[in-house]
């Protein structure tokens, strides 16, 4: 680890592997079943991924919190302490609002650490949208890259990092408004799928709607194809939502027309997924700048 620390949040959807070979902390939020709280936490210690997510399946509400102040003050804490500087990549302001309690901590530490800096970048994306990027920043820290040099950078390439997800069920996006998108999207059409892109203001933004699985996986291949740059240079990835054979599935179709270098996959964490519900696949690739503004 270099001169500072690499720190997201729960809805990196980073695998325990990838945390600990990038040297990336996350500060974890909370989500609670009934009267019960859980910390979100990405190894699953708290329930196992087909438990959590068949629950939901079963009619379990499961809500979640943004990351307490004292969860931030502690992380950070503990870096200062090391003589490390901090950088915080966060979950989308337009889903989260811990971004906000971040930087009053931050700003409240760096009065009592003035030798250190903390640099608080706004993802506008999540899961492992959110997590690229914070795996791009670890390796800039191991370049010898300055904390701000990398904050600065993360902010200028973010809507570089393009989404394409679905769900299995409307009903979880509807319920928990985490999506933008008119009433009539919500009908009731048996079958129907979206496809939500995360938007140039970090919102999710449902754009179209397709009749069915394979229709929607091949659209969701055909808005890869033209929304991917240097693939053969960068990494495909992928989350889903105890959907494994879904999300291969996908890995496949894309490969066969992308020559991505290679493909992550991991599961969509509880406070992600608690939103979007099971079956969902999130679909993520280093492309051209995001434009669009959901509702535009």
């Amino acid at each position: 680890m270099g001169t500072f620390v690499v720190i997201a949040d729960s809805t990196c959807d980073l695998s325990m592997e990838l945390l600990e070979k990038y040297d990336i902390d996350y500060t974890p939020m909370n989500y609670t079943i009934g009267t019960e709280e859980f910390p979100a936490l990405l190894d699953w210690s708290s329930h196992s991924v087909h438990d959590f997510y068949e629950s939901m399946r079963c009619g379990t509400i499961i809500k979640t919190t943004q990351v307490p102040s004292i969860v931030y003050e502690e992380h950070f804490t503990k870096w200062l302490k090391e003589g490390k500087d901090v950088l915080y990549i966060s979950c989308s302001s337009a889903l989260s609002g811990s971004i906000n309690v971040a930087r009053i901590v931050a700003k409240n530490l760096v009065a009592e650490y003035p030798d250190r800096t903390i640099c608080c970048v706004d993802s506008l994306i999540s899961s492992l949208g959110q997590g690229h990027l914070a795996m791009v920043a670890a390796d800039m820290r191991d370049e010898g890259k300055t904390v701000s040099e990398v904050a600065e950078y993360i902010e200028s390439i973010r809507l570089n990092v393009n989404q394409f997800a679905t769900v299995a069920d409307l009903e979880f996006l509807r319920r928990a408004g985490r999506v933008t998108a008119t009433s009539a999207f919500f009908g009731n059409f048996l079958g129907i799928k979206p496809i939500i892109i995360s938007d140039k203001i970090g919102q999710n933004y449902a754009i179209k709607k397709v009749k069915g699985a394979v229709n929607t996986r091949n659209e969701i291949v055909a808005r890869i194809v033209e929304a991917a740059v240097e693939p053969e240079n960068n990494t495909l990835y992928i989350s889903h939502a105890d959907n494994l054979t879904e999300a291969e599935a996908y890995r496949d179709a894309i490969l066969e027309k992308v020559p991505f270098k290679d493909c992550i996959i991991s599961c969509i964490g509880p406070i992600v997924g608690a939103s979007v519900g099971p079956g969902t696949v999130n679909v993520y690739c280093w492309g051209t700048e995001v434009t669009i503004e959901g509702g535009k």
